[in-house]
C-alpha cells in the first residue's frame, strides 16, 4: 500500500547552508523522496547557496553522493536520481556581504512559489533575512524557513522574531521542528478528534497522569561545545516535548487551520504553573568504560545537564490534578519516544483478587516503530476461574497498514507544507517567546543552585532521583526497554 500524494505547484526552493551536513542528512534526500512519489512537479527548482565556489555540476555531483550514502539503494533509481539531480543548481553567496545575491536573484522565477531555507546557524537568521529583502527577493507571497534553537532565553528569542519580522510577515515565516512532521504526533490530533471513543475521557476525571519521554541511546559525542551551552532543558524540553505536551493537553481547536490550532497549544503553555526546583531531576551521564558527559565538553566542572525529568501542572479545567511527567537525557538504555496517557482504575473493582494490575493506558510512540497501543484487561482463556491479564491492542503501522505502506520522513512532510503555504505544524513566534518565558525561570533557579546534576550510569534509565519523582506519588516510569 501506497501513501497518496498530492503534488505541489511549482516552485523555486533556495537553501542556505546547502553543503552543510543537515541539507545533505535530510533536506536534500527529503526532496528526492517526493519527487520519486511523484509530489514533487517536473517545473520545480532547488538551488543551494552557500559560500564555498563551486560549479553547478561539482554540486551535483555531491548530491548524488549524498543520496548515495542517505537514501537505501532500493528508494534509488537511476531515471529518479537523474530527474532529482537535473532540477538542482547552485549559487555561490556570502551571507553577510554583496557576493553572489545578483546572481542569486537572476535565478528564482517571478511565477511560481518562493522559499528560502536557512538551513544555517541561528546568528544568521537575521541577516540572511535582511539582505533578502535589500535584495528584493522577499516578495510578498515568499516563505522563509528557519531551524531550531529559535534563541536560548526570552530575550534573544524576541530578538530574532523581531528580526524576521521587520522583513517577512508572521503567515510567511516557518519555524521547523521535526517532531511535528511525524506520522504519530499528526495521528494524535486524528486519535483525539476524529473518533467519539477518547475525548470524552480525556481529562482529569479520568486520567491519571502522563509521561512524556524522549530517550537517546547516543551522548554528545562531536556536539559537545554547543551541547554544553544548551543541556537537556534548551535541547530538547523547550521546543520538542513542549510541543508534545501541546498537542496532547489542548482543546480541541475550532477548525483544522494553522491558527486554531496554534491558538490552543499557546493557551496550553500560559496555563502552566511555574514549575518548583523541588519537582525537577537534572542528569550527567557518567563514563562507565568510555568517555562520559564531561570528556566530552570544554568545561571539566560544567554543570549543564543530559538529563531531565519534570513534573509539570496545567491549571485549566481540563487538566487541573492530573500531573504531565516529562523526561529526556542521553546515553539511556535505548532510543526512545513517546506519549504514555494512564488512565485511573475503576470506581469499583469486582475482582478484588486481582493485584498488580498496570490499569489502562494509551502509549503513542513516535520513535522506533511508530504507532499506537492501547492496554486493556481481558480475561485470561480457559477454564478454572475468572483470571485476568493485561494485552495490548497494538496498531503498529508498518504491520497495520503493511510493509509496503510509505511513511514519509517528517522533513518531506514538512516542506512540502511549506511549499503549500500551510502553518500547522510550524511554530508561531507568540508561541516560542511563551515556551521560553515558562522555561527561564527554572533555567534560572539551576543556575543559582549550588547543586550538581545528579550523575547516572550510561545504558540505564536516568538518575536514581527521576525514579523518585514519581515514587513519592506512589507512580513510576514505563520501563525503557533494552
Amino acid at each position: 500500500m501506497v501513501a497518496r500524494t498530492i503534488p505541489v505547484d511549482p516552485f523555486d526552493l533556495v537553501i542556505f547552508g546547502a553543503t552543510g551536513d543537515l541539507a545533505r542528512r535530510k533536506i536534500l534526500p527529503s526532496l528526492y523522496r517526493r519527487r520519486q512519489a511523484g509530489q514533487m512537479p517536473e517545473g520545480a527548482r532547488v538551488i543551494g547557496a552557500a559560500r564555498s565556489k563551486m560549479t553547478r555540476t561539482a554540486y551535483q555531483k555531491s548530491i548524488r553522493e549524498a543520496l548515495e550514502e542517505f537514501v537505501p539503494e532500493a528508494e534509488r533509481t537511476a531515471a529518479t536520481v537523474k530527474a532529482f539531480v537535473d532540477c538542482i543548481d547552485y549559487v555561490a553567496v556570502d551571507v553577510t556581504g554583496d557576493g553572489g545575491w545578483q546572481e542569486l536573484c537572476g535565478k528564482l522565477r517571478p511565477d511560481v512559489v518562493r522559499a528560502f531555507y536557512l538551513s544555517v546557524a541561528p546568528s544568521l537568521f537575521g541577516t540572511i533575512a535582511e539582505k533578502l529583502a535589500e535584495s528584493g527577493l522577499a516578495t510578498p507571497d515568499s516563505r522563509i524557513v528557519v531551524e531550531k534553537p529559535l534563541g536560548h532565553d526570552l530575550a534573544s528569542a524576541q530578538e530574532l522574531n523581531a528580526k524576521l519580522t521587520r522583513h517577512f510577515d508572521e503567515q510567511q515565516i516557518y519555524r521547523i521542528d521535526h517532531y511535528l512532521g511525524k506520522e504519530t504526533v499528526q495521528n494524535l490530533m486524528a486519535l483525539r478528534f476524529a473518533n467519539a471513543l477518547f475525548e470524552p475521557l480525556w481529562n482529569a476525571q479520568h486520567i491519571d497522569h502522563v509521561q512524556i519521554t524522549v530517550a537517546e541511546s547516543i551522548g554528545v559525542e562531536g556536539r559537545g561545545g554547543y551541547y554544553d551551552k544548551s543541556g537537556a532543558m534548551r535541547d530538547m524540553v523547550q521546543n520538542h516535548i513542549m510541543q508534545l505536551l501541546c498537542l496532547t493537553a489542548m482543546e480541541p481547536p475550532a477548525r483544522f487551520e494553522p491558527d486554531s490550532v496554534r491558538d490552543e497549544k499557546l493557551k496550553v503553555i500560559r496555563a502552566l504553573d511555574p514549575i518548583h526546583v523541588d519537582d525537577t531531576v537534572r542528569g550527567q551521564y557518567r563514563g562507565n568504560g568510555s568517555a562520559g558527559y564531561l570528556e566530552h565538553v570544554e568545561n571539566p566542572d560544567s554543570k549543564t545537564e543530559s538529563y531531565v525529568a519534570l513534573k509539570v501542572q496545567i491549571s485549566n479545567w481540563r487538566w487541573a490534578g492530573t500531573p504531565f511527567y516529562l523526561r529526556t537525557g542521553k546515553k539511556l538504555r535505548s532510543r526512545l519516544s513517546e506519549i504514555a496517557v494512564i488512565f485511573k482504575e475503576v470506581p469499583h473493582s469486582i475482582f478484588p483478587e486481582v493485584s498488580n494490575r498496570k490499569g489502562n493506558a494509551l502509549i503513542i510512540r513516535l520513535q522506533p516503530d511508530e504507532g499506537i497501543t492501547l492496554r486493556m484487561t481481558i480475561k485470561d482463556p480457559g477454564p478454572g476461574g475468572m483470571r485476568l491479564r493485561e494485552v495490548p491492542l497494538d496498531m503498529t503501522f508498518a504491520d497495520a497498514l503493511g510493509d509496503e505502506f510509505d511513511i514519509p520522513d517528517a522533513y518531506e512532510r514538512l516542506v512540502m507544507d511549506v511549499i503549500r503555504g500551510n502553518q500547522t505544524l510550524f511554530m508561531r513566534g507568540d508561541e516560542v517567546e511563551a515556551a521560553w518565558a515558562w522555561t527561564d525561570a527554572l533555567l534560572a533557579e539551576w543556575q543559582d543552585s549550588p547543586d550538581r546534576p545528579q550523575s547516572y550510569d550510561p545504558g540505564g534509565s536516568g538518575p536514581d532521583d527521576a525514579l523518585a519523582l514519581l515514587h513519592r506519588d506512589g507512580r513510576r516510569w514505563r520501563d525503557i526497554p533494552g
